[in-house]
């Protein structure tokens, strides 16, 4: 069956949760290191740097990956190509579950990134062949979500559990080998068709007629994913140091906050303006992190955990609203091209100001890098609703 014939046929909603579940699973899967990343320095003895180079690998070799099979589903088919990742995301698990230093931690996470970026486009594609309606809203809730509920279960489970370093990836393991057994009963939604080659070309490209919409808006995710990479590499750190507790599940909770309220900004904003949506953006997020450096300035966890609860909408309103800005005004012979550039920025936007602060820490401690990050933050997310409320007549319109 074509993609064209699965789009005319009635919405299979048993397919559309599985796919949607098995996106939560990836996303999860990448957020369970995050409560161990003081565990591993502790045990390994590694720099904050080397933290964060751990993070900014996984988004490096995902963005790379992203870039060149981001089309290979359409050639190959959604199940050979979501299966690759399925496998590739158990391997990565059995690393971390071997690992002994800080350069098993690194192929751990590189692994992680090649299946997650395999998968990510394959998935999207998949949901949408699903149900065209519903489909890219849980392809932006689900991912948000999942990684929040990967941070906080892992966090349960080396608080409450045996063997803090090994059992959350014994789980997510499980959990990847049922969706591998599920995947046969899954049905293939789109025929094979030469070209896969040729598709594994990077297009990265913003066409001359949406530069200005893509520059006007793009600030509103490049803040927010700012903020989120420095939450998953940083925020267990930055919460032991405020309160003076090595709890582990307490040190989950920022990135979790932060993706789950996230998930349920873009869920109750979806029915709103591009316009609406980017102007909540630019107002939940900058205040969300004033309260955040409230709670850094004065040591309280309460205010720090309620900064990111607050910033947590932000966040999600952020990349959905400069994607329906941006995605709209292109062509359809564009939109690969630019979806693709809409990625390069986003991920680089977590990982490299995540892997600066990180270097930064050594010069000036974490919580003056925790001032300078939060303030750039704070001002591209300002940008945006500056802009918007200055150019009413070229602000975006809501996509259907």
């Amino acid at each position: 069956m074509t993609a064209h014939a699965a789009e005319r046929t009635s919405p299979d909603l048993r397919q559309l949760i599985f796919y949607t579940l098995m996106l939560m699973a990836f996303l999860a899967a990448s957020g369970v290191p995050t409560p161990l990343y003081q565990l591993y320095q502790e045990s390994w003895h590694f720099s904050t740097p080397m933290l964060t180079l751990v993070f900014a690998t996984y988004l490096f070799t995902l963005l790379i990956t992203l870039l060149f099979s981001g089309a290979l589903s359409d050639h190959l088919g959604r199940r050979p190509v979501i299966l690759a990742g399925l496998l590739l995301q158990l391997a990565a698990m059995l690393c971390f579950m071997l690992a002994s230093s800080l350069g098993w931690l690194l192929a751990a996470r590189g692994l992680q990134g090649v299946a997650t970026g395999i998968v990510t486009s394959a998935l999207g594609a998949a949901l949408l062949d699903c149900d065209r309606h519903r489909g890219p809203l849980l392809a932006s809730v689900g991912p948000m979500l999942g990684m929040g509920l990967g941070v906080l279960g892992a966090g349960v489970l080396v608080e409450l559990a045996p063997w803090p370093m090994r059992l959350a990836y014994v789980v997510m393991g499980l959990i990847f080998i049922v969706q591998i057994v599920g995947l046969r009963r899954a049905r293939e939604s789109v025929s094979r068709r030469p070209g896969a080659l040729a598709s594994m070309r990077p297009r990265v490209r913003v066409p001359a007629g949406i530069l200005p919409t893509f520059m006007r808006t793009m600030p509103a995710s490049v803040a927010a994913w700012g903020l989120g990479g420095f939450t998953l590499s940083l925020g267990p750190a930055l919460t032991e140091r405020i309160t003076g507790s090595g709890d582990v599940l307490l040190g989950a909770l920022p990135a979790t906050l932060l993706a789950v309220m996230g998930s349920l900004g873009v869920w109750r904003l979806r029915l709103m303006a591009t316009r609406t949506i980017l102007l909540f953006s630019g107002t939940l997020l900058p205040t969300g992190v004033v309260v955040i450096l409230a709670g850094v300035y004065t040591h309280s966890t309460a205010l720090l955990l309620l900064g990111y609860a607050v910033a947590g909408p932000g966040f999600g309103a952020g990349f959905m609203g400069a994607m329906r800005a941006i995605m709209p005004l292109a062509s359809p012979h564009e939109r690969s091209s630019l979806m693709a550039a809409f990625y390069v920025v986003s991920y680089l936007s977590a990982s490299l100001p995540a892997l600066a602060a990180g270097m930064a820490t050594r010069q000036f401690g974490l919580e003056n890098t925790v001032w300078g990050y939060a303030a750039v933050v704070m001002l591209l997310s300002l940008s945006v609703p500056v802009s918007l409320l200055r150019q009413p007549s070229q602000a975006p319109q809501a996509s259907d």
